[in-house]
């Protein structure tokens, strides 16, 4: 028997549109009954193409299946992210463009060393694909995301389950709407990720392009996406990729030697992203204009951000905090690079051009920022290398790396207003804080016990007021028993003597 709507030309292998085949199942019907899939798939505003119909079914049924070890499909997310990486062609990296890396990160290494007193790491340069960079980076990305991308996806189950018709509900079978729309979250929020660190890897010219390092500390450079940063610059290739090179190779011997501050910075964005609460309201209100059986209405809702709720004033400091960081690290990064690539002819104009790049943030770090509520661009760079170019007059490039050392050296974000008056604040910091180690070492001592044993008028320990002399310009009093020639007392006739 034949479907109106889509005839067999006498063929039983004749594929069916797939819309028919889904409601037919659906409606129980069939082409007898006078039903038309196509016109009510017209109606509701879905594609009629079956091509196109195909792939968004392959889609919804992808996502309705996936299944993850938690909340978050980060296969999907991984796989998402390789995709798009590969999107724009991404060719293998040749033994030519290896060589040229390895070459320029040890040139780089050796222009460093007279600059900073962190030594060189000895690391080999590495040359990555952007597939590669994916493969090197999704580790990170996964924790700096985890607790947004954990809430998120379960507030998308929750706020779909209840708008989707009971109807619908017991469509689903057994496990009911709350596991299966959980994995349609999850899954959404993976392929929205997996967008954003494959759109990154188009942009990004090393493991460390963002100020974080999302490699483990390795030290690479993208061939590809240095030569597109050069693009129409009318500077040599070779410069361009050895100033960026320089820049890398100063960011991995920083987060190299100051162990603590990997952590510091992952742990900060960590933090910041578990004290993101989500807006269910919001959601709801966002879920009206939903379409569950529509990928693209999900994918437009998370990537515009829509799930995200105003910062709290917490997070707001919290995020002053991150962002001083985040201008300390790139702003001694740009400062040690100038010092470094001086002799570079284009040095200026390349360090301008990153300094842009770095403050405005290119269009995969705003889709990022989008959908996770956190941008990782360095808002006061330029405030942030003045301070550390001071810092370097006053006490030259073993003080100001010193300062490194321990966060309660690193200088705030008040230093970062006022560069001038820093050495002063700190010199009454370490003022006070020499205050209290002397008044410490004199407690250990026992000098605040002795101090508390003499008596309040000052007078010796141990000794009589009343008998310590004439201080206050009286006659002290002789007690019975007194030598009578000792002082001015009664004679042993009763007279006084003269």
């Amino acid at each position: 028997m034949t479907n109106p709507s889509n005839p067999s030309n006498g063929d039983d292998d004749t594929p069916q549109d797939p819309l028919s085949e889904m409601l037919a199942k659906m409606f129980g019907g069939g082409g007898a009954g006078g039903f038309d899939p196509q016109e009510i798939a017209k109606a509701a505003g879905l594609p009629s193409d079956p091509a196109a119909m195909a792939m968004m079914m392959q889609q919804v049924q992808a996502m309705f299946s996936a299944q993850s070890e938690g909340p978050v499909n980060w296969q999907m997310a991984h796989e998402q992210a390789r995709r798009v990486a590969a999107s724009d062609s991404d060719p293998s990296v040749t033994a030519l463009q290896r060589r040229s890396v390895d070459e320029a990160l040890k040139l780089a290494e050796m222009w460093l060393d007279p600059v900073t007193d962190f030594p060189s790491t000895g690391q080999l340069g590495r040359a990555w694909s952007r597939a590669e960079w994916v493969e090197a980076t999704m580790t990170t990305w996964r924790r700096l995301t985890e607790p947004v991308a954990t809430s998120i996806a379960k507030a998308l189950s929750d706020v779909i389950s209840e708008q989707l018709p009971e109807e619908m509900k017991s469509m689903m079978g057994m496990g009911g709407p709350a596991s299966m729309l959980q994995n349609v979250g999850g899954a959404m929020f993976g392929m929205q990720l997996g967008q954003a660190v494959g759109a990154l890897s188009k942009d990004v010219v090393g493991s460390t392009d963002i100020g974080v390092p999302l490699a483990d500390g390795r030290m690479a450079l993208l061939p590809a996406n240095v030569a597109a940063f050069g693009a129409g610059l009318d500077i040599p290739e070779q410069e361009v990729q050895l100033f960026l090179a320089v820049r890398e190779a100063a960011h991995v011997r920083l987060f190299t030697h100051i162990p603590w501050l990997t952590g510091h910075l992952l742990g900060s964005i960590e933090r910041y992203a578990r004290g993101i609460h989500i807006d269910m309201g919001k959601i709801e209100e966002a879920a009206r204009d939903i379409d569950p059986t529509n990928p693209e209405s999900l994918q437009g809702a998370l990537s515009q951000g829509v799930f995200m709720p105003e910062r709290t004033p917490e997070q707001d400091a919290a995020l002053v905090r991150l962002e001083t960081t985040l201008a300390l690290v790139e702003g001694w990064v740009d400062e040690v690079t100038a010092a470094a690539a001086a002799n570079l002819p284009s040095a200026g104009a390349l360090r301008e051009m990153v300094r842009r790049r770095r403050a405005t943030g290119g269009p995969a770090e705003h889709a990022f920022s989008a959908l996770v509520g956190l941008e990782l661009r360095p808002r006061r760079l330029r405030d942030a290398a003045a301070l550390w170019a001071l810092l370097l007059e006053e006490r030259g490039p073993d003080g100001r790396d010193a300062l490194w050392q321990h966060p309660d050296l690193l200088p705030t974000a008040e230093d970062l207003d006022d560069p001038a008056g820093f050495t002063e604040r700190r010199r009454l910091i370490e003022s006070s804080d020499a205050d209290v180690d002397a008044a410490l070492q004199r407690l250990l001592a026992g000098g605040f016990e002795q101090d508390a044993d003499a008596p309040a008028d000052g007078s010796p320990t141990g000794q009589d007021p009343a008998s310590s002399g004439a201080e206050d310009g009286g006659t002290p009093t002789a007690e019975p028993g007194d030598d009578p020639e000792a002082g001015d007392g009664p004679g042993p006739d009763g007279t006084r003597a003269d």
